[in-house]
């Protein structure tokens, strides 16, 4: 009979109901109705309230066990505060539900506007939290990104080994050598652009060419690695001029624009180093660099990327005839898809992701194993190797598995 909806009402009254014996729903609405007649006046009449919308519809929820029903009564108001009130506390007043006696009890009344409020407010947030991610950017910000992407574009291939290079290398007479395209790729987008990687282990006859008709100096990260870098040229007969290292533990790929030209202004002669050298001990050498050359900022030092005289490192255990062949069917349904699978200790699947985001997600998931569509670079074994990775599998490789403590596994071992 009640008009009001849901919708429209601003309390709702939740009343337990105990009742020593087995009832129905139309007896509790009895002596809700019947009991409260005349108790409240005409004003605050049940079912005068309800004929004008002022209540709801009540409803009733029962249930029975061992002989006693138990359950809800739930009553819809629009009235205000203290009329609402006034309802709730008449409900406790019925003792008798049919032939049984009952007890309510009032547990709560509930404004249905603040339950509202919540909705509204964490809608909100979320609203402006999709807002504040699309908003344009600022003028600077549009600007930069394309004149880094430009810079990006710039990379070129130089001298017979075909190596990453900016496109500054025959007009400037400074040249930067560094270890890899990664950190050819930093330097461009920080707007360097006579710099030129190194690309493998060995010394390239371009370098050795381009040392003796420019000033080179030598741009290593901050690590081992760079220190074994800068040895390994020096014992080569290559004429370096300078030498820079990047901050502790960083690699001149990662590190910012501040941290690049702070680092370039503290560069340090190679005779200075060559002297050092000289009064070391062979076994020291690494360590009395990295004390002569100066640094940045103390940080966990990571592992070396590759070095100019690497050492033959033990892969893990090889991979059982199991994990063999679930790693076939995994790249195997990866054909075509220029996507990677993370799996756990168990080969269970954590993640798909696209290659392109290959590099970032390493570094955020630990995972046991990386299965993708493409071909290992140096890069991506050197970031899984820090990560903790065991295995990974790929269509194919450059990377030789004597040089990383990764177990590498291609299409070819797999078939």
């Amino acid at each position: 009979m009640g008009k009001i909806s849901p919708v429209a009402a601003k309390y709702i009254i939740h009343t337990n109901i105990f009742i020593e014996g087995v009832v129905d729903k139309p007896d509790v609405i009895g002596a809700v109705f019947g009991q409260t007649e005349g108790l409240l006046g005409s004003e605050l009449e049940l079912r005068e309230l309800q004929r004008s919308g002022r209540i709801g519809r009540i409803e009733v929820k029962l249930e029975t066990r061992s002989g006693k029903t138990h359950g809800e009564i739930i009553v819809p108001s629009s009235l205000d505060k203290a009329e609402t009130a006034i309802i709730g506390a008449a409900l406790e007043t019925i003792q008798r539900i049919g032939p049984c006696d009952s007890k309510l009890d009032v547990k709560l009344i509930e404004d249905v506007r603040i339950s509202k409020r919540n909705q509204v407010i964490e809608r909100a947030k979320e609203l402006l939290r999709d807002l504040t991610s699309k908003v344009l950017p600022d003028s600077q910000d549009i600007t930069d990104q394309v004149a880094q992407s430009v810079r990006m574009m710039e990379i070129t291939e130089y001298g017979r080994e075909r190596l990453a290079a900016g496109p500054a290398i025959d007009e400037s007479e400074e040249i930067i050598v560094v270890e890899g395209r990664a950190d050819v790729l930093n330097l461009l987008k920080q707007g360097i652009k006579n710099v030129i990687a190194l690309n493998g282990t060995s010394i390239p006859e371009t370098i050795k060419f381009l040392s003796n008709k420019k000033v080179l100096t030598l741009f290593v990260d901050g690590d081992r690695g760079g220190d074994l870098i800068i040895r390994g040229l020096i014992d080569a007969g290559v004429e370096i001029d300078y030498v820079v290292k990047a901050p502790d533990g960083k690699e001149v790929e990662e590190i910012t624009k501040k941290e690049i030209h702070k680092a370039l202004r503290s560069k340090v002669a190679i005779e200075q180093i060559k002297m050092e050298l000289s009064r070391v001990s062979h076994d020291d050498n690494s360590r009395n660099i990295s004390r002569f050359v100066p640094r940045r900022q103390e940080m966990p030092v990571r592992e070396p990327v590759r070095s100019v005289q690497p050492q033959t490192r033990q892969p893990v255990a090889k991979a059982s005839p199991a994990e063999n062949k679930k790693f076939k069917e995994l790249l195997d349904d990866l054909v075509g898809t220029r996507a990677a699978y993370f799996l756990d200790n168990n080969l269970n699947i954590l993640g798909k992701v696209p290659i392109t985001e290959l590099d970032a997600t390493i570094k955020n998931i630990k995972s046991y194993a990386l299965v993708f569509d493409g071909i290992i670079e140096r890069e991506i074994a050197s970031v899984a190797e820090r990560a903790g990775i065991q295995y990974i599998v790929a269509m194919n490789s450059k990377v030789n598995p004597r040089e990383t403590k990764i177990n590498i596994l291609t299409q070819r071992d797999l078939s």
